[in-house]
């Protein structure tokens, strides 16, 4: 079965930096979209990024230009790499996956498989 596995969580100053990975089994890895999604306390889960078939990305507004998300098909592992993080980016992050498609799905809803979470604080 499909499985996927976030590590990479922590506690990190504000202006930290932090690499999230997810290593994804049961699946074929290239044909499948990745995503991040998180969510803050009270909150409802939220699109971060995702990465689709040939490397393309793309990111919420408030992460573009601080967060990537890139993809190691010889691994199966997607990674988050955060930077100049923020108290507002504290939340528990999740991997997920999609079978690939023409369309961006960024609704928790479309994505049929997910992990466990790893808890990212940032202190101010």
């Amino acid at each position: 079965q499909v499985q996927l596995v976030e590590s990479g969580g922590g506690l990190v100053q504000a202006g930290g930096s932090l690499r999230l990975s997810c290593a994804a089994s049961g699946l074929s890895f290239s044909t499948y979209e990745m995503a991040w999604f998180r969510q803050a306390p009270g909150k409802q889960r939220e699109f971060v990024a995702a990465i689709r078939r040939f490397g393309i990305t793309y990111y919420t507004n408030s992460v573009k230009g601080r967060f990537t998300i890139s993809r190691d098909t010889t691994t199966n592992t997607a990674s988050l790499q955060m930077n100049s993080l923020k108290p507002e980016d504290t939340a528990v992050y999740y991997c997920a996956a999609r079978y690939v498609s023409s369309t961006l799905y960024t609704r928790t809803d479309d994505y049929p498989y997910w992990g466990q979470g790893t808890q990212v604080t940032v202190s101010s």
